[in-house]
């Protein structure tokens, strides 16, 4: 595939950088090494418009976000759309969370362009692609600026120069980080599919909505609605150019009710594990409804369900 994830979406980046007054996020090209730091979040509000940016920029530059409002919960009126005309690369290829970066007390995954630089993760050589790029960017949910190791170790596992680097900073604390976290909902089923075995080469493209949570004011709390609007809340249209009997039997396990922890709110489900994110039922990630639409015979198979009053518990606490 000749398409270059960094070539498009430094473009992206560029014009992030260029309105980042008018999109009240923080630009300092003077970060750790010389990297720049793109603050969404931490001492600057961010915006929703700055959300949708990055999170398309998340997607590779191959995916379209926007926000419309909806009527469906008490505490929101707002729901964010995504779709992608090459959902496995826009989601898989960019958008996932895949790339673990820690240095003492600093932990992050690291997601978008420069994942596919740096190949770190088995999914790159499945998905049989790599990007070429002398500058990228790195979306962190985080609340601080990463440290120097953080940076050095980015700059050579991409082979790009540290002063190239942009760091996009975007708690689950801002407007930023909840629409760039609840956007993932087309690739939370992607992954979920990728998870199941299922032959990623039949997806042909995808369209996702969740509803957006209020802004939380702790990362726990955060992390918890976010992930809600799309275990809960999230549906997802999907068309696949398969056999018909494997997605039927696909779609049945897709939806976020088959997993054993479903039934609570997130943060309580991270509490009761002891704040250890890997003891969660993987299941969990998914959204709460699919349909997905076969090429071949043209039928539509749905399950799964929307959780009304999870979503509003979870959006309310």
């Amino acid at each position: 595939m000749n398409y270059s994830i960094n070539k498009h979406t430094n473009i992206l980046v560029q014009n992030l950088k260029n309105n980042h007054e008018r999109l009240s996020i923080g630009l300092n090209n003077s970060g750790p090494l010389g990297s720049s730091i793109i603050d969404a979040g931490i001492d600057y509000p961010g915006s929703i418009e700055a959300g949708i940016r990055i999170s398309e920029i998340c997607l590779g530059g191959l995916g379209v976000v926007e926000i419309t409002c909806q009527s469906d919960f008490k505490n929101t009126i707002k729901k964010i759309n995504v779709h992608a005309s090459k959902p496995i690369l826009a989601c898989l290829g960019s958008q996932y969370a895949g790339w673990s970066l820690n240095y003492e007390n600093f932990f992050s995954l690291g997601s978008g362009p420069a994942r596919s630089l740096a190949q770190k993760e088995e999914i790159f050589s499945e998905l049989n692609y790599k990007d070429k790029s002398s500058s990228t960017s790195i979306v962190l949910e985080v609340d601080k600026i990463p440290p120097e190791q953080i940076v050095k170790k980015i700059s050579t596992d991409c082979g790009v120069a540290s002063t190239s680097i942009t760091f996009i900073l975007t708690p689950t604390t801002s407007i930023c980080g909840t629409i760039q976290v609840v956007s993932r909902v087309l690739e939370v089923a992607i992954h979920k599919i990728h998870e199941l075995k299922f032959p990623l080469h039949g997806i042909l493209y995808g369209f996702a909505t969740a509803p957006i949570p209020p802004v939380a004011n702790d990362f726990i709390s955060g992390m918890g609605r976010t992930n809600d609007a799309i275990i809960y809340g999230g549906k997802v249209n999907i068309c696949i150019d398969d056999n018909e009997e494997d997605i039927i039997e696909l779609t049945n396990k897709l939806p976020s009710l088959n997993s054993s922890d479903y039934g609570k709110p997130f943060k309580q489900i991270f509490l009761d594990n002891n704040k250890d994110f890997y003891k969660i039922d993987g299941s969990l990630f998914s959204p709460a409804e699919v349909l997905i639409n076969s090429k071949r015979s043209g039928k539509t198979y749905s399950a799964g369900r929307i959780n009304t009053d999870l979503v509003e518990k979870s959006f309310s606490s």
